[in-house]
């Protein structure tokens, strides 16, 4: 037996050179490298897979070329996905009713969120299905998205026949889940823009009549001139008020109705006494109006409302976490006969047929078969997990070989998924403390707003009761709470850019102020302190053996083979015979020699008991928390291979930051304890620090009991197993790559790979938060000054109008100029 020890990089490097001097093809859909063994011989055209050269085929068949020409050198490469499905899932009667509007013309209406959509070429594509496919009216798409908008004849085509036709053309459709409640969010963001555009517009218009009429008291004005421009500054505040400032006297009626002090009703007030104010001095042609100081209020109002109310929309996508880590149809089984179902018609009893590549759609008993399972997204277990017969199978989990009939016993929101995001959706509901303070600090400011003008107008009615009016007025705009209301939109907005920026997404100012002190860091294993893909991490034995076991697994989709053929990439081996044997091993023919690979088991069955050394390296592999895989060539045993996740380069150098930070720092894995301790000890922690075979729920449960505890607690995490936990945490942080569950959940998404970002996080956050508290102090110095001033009498409405603005110039200057992430001020 051979026994010199090869590490795995100097074999990827001589791939990597032998990829280098062939030949590179394009092909002619998509534009990547053509595999040799693909490049056609007669000179033709050439494609990377079977997927692009049928998408070729129907785009040329339909006379749709123009879209190759459209293409633009920049756009992403990627080929194309062709899944050859029916589609008649989409025409059942639950799917239908879900899913499809009637409009008053009798047409339907559909939205598909559609896969492969990365140019305007694609745009084009797809808007000219009508072309194509009688009974197809109108098609859209929009890019960002991927979500196609069609309407169509359900006499003259079905959807199922819509859906084919696009996935011919290499866009695979799927249900829009939760496109009711996007819509709805969607126009209340589009009302939302029509308010700011009405009332940009009318206090832009007011402003320009108000220097006409400044203008005018200084240099002479005709007398039915300034009538005039009165009469339609007063038209302008009329409209600004009624519609898109009615929202402060709706939240101070309701103010008044449940006696709870709000910023509405001094702004409402404020509003009702200029606007009275003016109209009277507009009727007796004296005095000053200040319609544009009253505009501005509202413009700028709105402006602070906007911004808070667009981060609660993006909070509550989380509805929608379900449908976007379960697959929308189920393969059902009825007598033998499968059939397409839509996940909303499942019930417990039915049979659905898992095949290799599919996603269970929904939580069963597995009734024939056997195959491995990704389960990681739910478990964190970055090892396949093989299932047969009388196993239980999640919803989600990804069917990585074989083909198994599964009984159903929950679907949809009843399954572990389901119940996983009502959890979230729960926890997601009670954070905020710093709006829970600025919304305290804004009910006392209203009360003694209110006060001090009372105050005002009564010292001043025996002076005078024009001129109580007047200083009473002047106080109510100079103080009125827009600079307060815009300190922590504004400061955190401005932030939260330079942090997205920099790759760190930040949901809210409450994240801000919570990432500021020291806390419990709660680190899940896989995806976030190591890679997330199995790698072949130690390899002992000859190179060419692992030339030849790449070549052998070349064909093979199980992880461990993927990760083998990826740690050499292109060889020149010739392949004469291969046997799959489903989660144990391959064995075949490489270049006239019998090769063998998988456990130490299948292997020893094939070619008798293992010699002591292979044993011995088999051992230390499995210490080091990795799965051993044995290679035999030509009956001998000669090879031991160690693959697991690999750790993030940077890993332990970040945990060691951390924990000089002030945090401690844990690991919760769902893999075996084995492997949870290997990388802990990797990492530097102690043992106390360290669990394995972590489950969603036990997550959840270790991050409940320390912030019932009263410690902060900082969950990071990648997979839909950590969104519960995140959403529970303190604050919630989902690393590069994560699935849309634990993305939606978590309060940070960073970017960027690793946990270096992480450490940028906390330290903008703290910066972040005196940039907010340096806002408030400047907003409410600012108040204080100018109520001292128009309660003595030295500020006339006119002054104040002048000042009112001042207090929001200033919170917005300093949050630009504040230093938060990054740089750059």
């Amino acid at each position: 037996m051979t026994t010199d020890s090869t590490q795995a990089t100097p074999a990827v490097e001589s791939s990597r050179d032998s990829r280098s001097r062939s030949t590179s093809v394009a092909c002619a859909h998509c534009g990547l490298d053509v595999p040799r063994a693909r490049v056609a011989d007669d000179g033709g055209p050439s494609f990377c897979c079977p997927g692009c050269a049928t998408v070729y085929a129907t785009i040329h068949a339909l006379a749709l070329d123009r879209y190759y020409a459209l293409q633009g050198e920049d756009s992403a490469r990627q080929p194309a996905t062709v899944s050859g499905r029916s589609f008649e899932s989409l025409d059942h009667a639950a799917f239908l009713a879900e899913h499809v509007r009637t409009r008053e013309d009798g047409a339907s209406e559909v939205v598909l969120a559609l896969e492969g959509v990365h140019c305007a070429a694609c745009v084009w594509l797809v808007e000219r299905l009508p072309r194509v496919l009688p009974g197809v009216i109108d098609a859209r798409l929009d890019r960002v998205s991927g979500r196609a908008t069609l309407r169509y004849e359900p006499a003259t085509v079905s959807l199922s026949a819509i859906a084919r036709t696009l996935d011919g053309l290499g866009y695979p459709p799927h249900a829009n889940r939760g496109a009711a409640r996007q819509e709805a969010r969607r126009a209340r963001s589009r009302k939302h823009v029509v308010d700011l555009g009405v009332a940009g517009a009318c206090a832009g218009n007011t402003m320009l009549f108000a220097f006409a009429l400044y203008g005018g008291h200084l240099d002479g004005m005709d007398p039915m001139t300034r009538t005039l421009l009165r009469g339609v500054s007063l038209a302008f505040t009329l409209l600004s008020l009624a519609w898109p400032g009615r929202v402060f006297f709706q939240g101070a009626w309701t103010s008044l109705r449940t006696r709870v002090p709000h910023m509405d009703l001094p702004v409402a007030l404020a509003l009702t006494i200029g606007t009275l104010f003016g109209a009277w001095n507009t009727v007796l042609d004296r005095g000053d109006t200040y319609f544009e100081s009253l505009t501005v209020v509202v413009f700028l109002l709105l402006i602070g409302r906007f911004l808070q109310e667009k981060r609660s929309r993006d909070a509550l996508d989380a509805v929608d976490l379900l449908f976007s880590v379960t697959d929308a149809t189920a393969r059902k089984v009825d007598a033998d006969v499968e059939r397409e179902t839509p996940i909303e018609a499942l019930v417990p009893g039915d049979r659905i047929r898992v095949r290799h590549g599919e996603s269970v759609a929904a939580d069963g008993m597995i009734e024939r078969g056997t195959a491995a399972f990704d389960v990681a997204f739910l478990t964190g277990e970055s090892k396949p997990r093989t299932l047969r017969v009388g196993d239980r199978v999640l919803a989600g989990s990804r069917n990585q070989g074989g083909e198994v009939d599964v009984v159903v016993e929950a679907a949809g929101p009843r399954t572990r998924a389901g119940r996983l995001m009502d959890t979230v959706r729960a926890a997601a509901e009670t954070k905020s403390p710093i709006v829970r303070t600025v919304d305290a600090m804004a009910r006392r400011f209203t009360v003694v707003v209110l006060v001090l003008a009372a105050i005002t107008a009564a010292v001043w009615w025996n002076a005078s009761p024009e001129q109580a009016i007047q200083h009473a007025v002047a106080l109510l705009i100079v103080t009125c709470p827009c600079a307060l209301g815009l300190a922590t939109p504004l400061a955190v907005t401005v932030a939260l850019g330079r942090a997205a920026k920099r790759g760190v997404l930040i949901r809210g100012a409450d994240v801000a102020e919570a990432l500021c002190g020291p806390a419990l860091v709660v680190l899940d294993k896989t995806g976030t302190v190591t890679t997330g893909t199995m790698q072949l991490c130690e390899w002992s034995g000859p190179a060419v053996v692992l030339e030849r076991v790449a070549a052998l697994e070349s064909g093979v989709e199980h992880p461990i083979a993927v990760a083998l053929s990826q740690a050499v990439g292109n060889v020149d081996e010739v392949v004469s015979r291969r046997h799959v044997e489903p989660g144990f091993g391959v064995e075949g023919v490489v270049n006239d020699e019998a090769i063998v690979v998988g456990s130490p088991r299948y292997v020893e069955r094939a070619v008798g008991e293992l010699p002591a050394g292979i044993k011995a390296s088999v051992e230390r592999v499995r210490v080091r928390g990795l799965t051993p895989v044995v290679c035999a060539r030509a009956g001998r045993v000669e090879a031991v291979g160690g693959l697991g996740d690999a750790i993030r380069p940077e890993a332990k150098a970040a945990v060691q930051a951390l924990r000089e930070l002030g945090h401690d720092v844990v690991l919760l894995s769902g893999d075996e304890p084995a492997v949870a301790f290997a990388i802990g000890r990797d990492l530097g922690l102690d043992e106390r620090s360290i669990e394995g075979l972590a489950s969603p729920e036990r997550k959840l449960d270790r991050v409940r009991s320390a912030v019932a505890s009263g410690r902060r607690v900082f969950m990071v995490g990648d997979g839909v197993n950590d969104a519960a936990a995140l959403a529970a945490a303190t604050v919630g942080i989902a690393v590069s790559g994560g699935a849309e569950a634990s993305l939606e959940a978590a309060d940070v998404y960073l970017a960027k790979p690793g946990l270096e970002p992480l450490l940028e996080l906390m330290r903008g956050s703290r910066r972040t938060l005196r940039a907010i508290h340096r806002c408030l102090r400047a907003s409410l110095m600012y108040n204080a000054v100018n109520v001292a001033l128009a309660m003595t009498g030295v500020l006339n409405p006119l002054v104040a109008a002048v000042l009112m603005p001042l207090s929001s110039l200033t919170v917005v200057t300093l949050a630009f100029r504040a230093h938060t992430f990054g740089d750059e001020p």
